[in-house]
């Protein structure tokens, strides 16, 4: 398209460009119609209060999917490059200079200048960009090696549903009561949900982890086999995995209200807990998410009325380290962190033959 037929739309008082703006990003389902990128534009716009609370300041990968999520486009990941959609950490060439950025340091040491929005411009300019999801750190950007999020990432494995998910999610509430703390829950996307709680600002990306860790074990005791802290995907079982390793610095989860790059453009929806157990994640998409949004504003709208102290979680992780049950393994692209066990799935260690 030339610039001349780009479309202008107004973005917190800018005038972002929109440039192709008719190109289908997500083709037409049996139960939905066809997303444009002008339409993914006017839906980040529509939801301005609950994306800008879930990434002001926040240093942000962009999940960018340029030629639309179609049958045969490929995302690259860590492991392999080279597909048509990509994760991008360092703020593009050529950002509008109302483009904020924060260097952020990855476990290897190297480090990276991400996007860090500040205003609704920024998030629209991004997805004009072709990104679909943003993907925050849980670090404001005045302050990126002390998180001020946990994260609990409810993750169903293969043979378990959104229902056991829901019910994890359901003791997961009693249990952030027993310990004071005011959770805020979303949808994935799709069939998982992820829990969010401020904290202070004052602990590591480890300690974050460890407090996830402590978390998942207490959920394991009180759902035995409905529940799983297990790294190693071949002894999770059909139970929900507690993903302690999305709490590990360079972990981003997909933020509330972003768009998953799934057939019929669902989003992440943050709700309420009283209706977590009756909704349908499948509901939430491009096209409805705005009319929800004028109806009941954001579930998140209290995430930072209160930040709450982790040490009650810390305390549990080393009561359950006195008992033997100390760190467990992170992602296999870190480097040996301290205090990691063997990186080795123990039922093939097992398996090993003895010298």
């Amino acid at each position: 398209m030339a610039a001349s037929e780009a479309t202008i739309i107004n973005a917190g008082g800018r005038d972002l460009r929109v440039t192709s703006a008719d190109r289908v990003i997500f083709p037409a389902t049996p139960t939905s119609g066809p997303v444009t990128k002008l339409a993914i534009v006017k839906y980040y716009l529509a939801v301005e209060d609950g994306i800008m609370r879930a990434l002001t300041r926040r240093p942000t990968t962009l999940e960018r999917w340029p030629k639309g999520v179609h049958p045969g486009i490929v995302l690259s990941t860590r492991e392999k490059g080279g597909g048509d959609a990509f994760f991008q950490k360092r703020v593009p060439q050529g950002a509008p200079d109302y483009v904020r950025t924060a260097r952020i340091e990855f476990p290897s040491g190297r480090h990276a200048d991400e996007i860090s929005p500040t205003e609704i411009a920024v998030v629209g300019w991004a997805a004009q960009m072709g990104t679909i999801t943003f993907h925050p750190w849980p670090v404001r950007d005045d302050d990126v090696d002390h998180p001020d999020e946990l994260r609990i990432d409810l993750d169903p494995q293969p043979g378990t549903d959104f229902a056991d998910v829901t019910a994890v999610a359901a003791e997961a509430r009693v249990l952030l009561d027993e310990l004071g703390y005011t959770g805020f829950p979303k949808t994935s996307g799709g069939r998982g949900v992820h829990i969010y709680v401020r904290i202070e600002r004052r602990w590591t990306f480890t300690d974050v982890r460890h407090a996830a860790i402590a978390f998942g074990r207490e959920l394991e005791r009180r759902l035995p086999g409905r529940v799983t802290t297990n790294w190693w995907k071949e002894e999770r079982g059909e139970r929900v995995f507690v993903d302690y390793n999305q709490n590990a610095r360079d972990r981003t989860i997909a933020s509330a209200y972003s768009i998953r790059p799934k057939p019929g453009a669902p989003v992440s929806a943050p709700v309420a807990w009283d209706e977590l157990a009756d909704i349908v994640p499948e509901d939430f998409t491009v096209a409805s998410m705005p009319a929800r949004f004028t109806e009941v504003g954001d579930r998140h709208a209290a995430i930072d009325a209160a930040a709450f102290s982790l040490q009650p979680l810390l305390d549990m992780y080393e009561r359950d380290a006195a008992e033997g049950r100390a760190d467990m393994p992170y992602p296999p692209d870190y480097p040996k962190m301290p205090g990691e066990p063997k990186r080795v799935q123990p039922s093939r260690d097992r398996d090993r033959p003895r010298s």
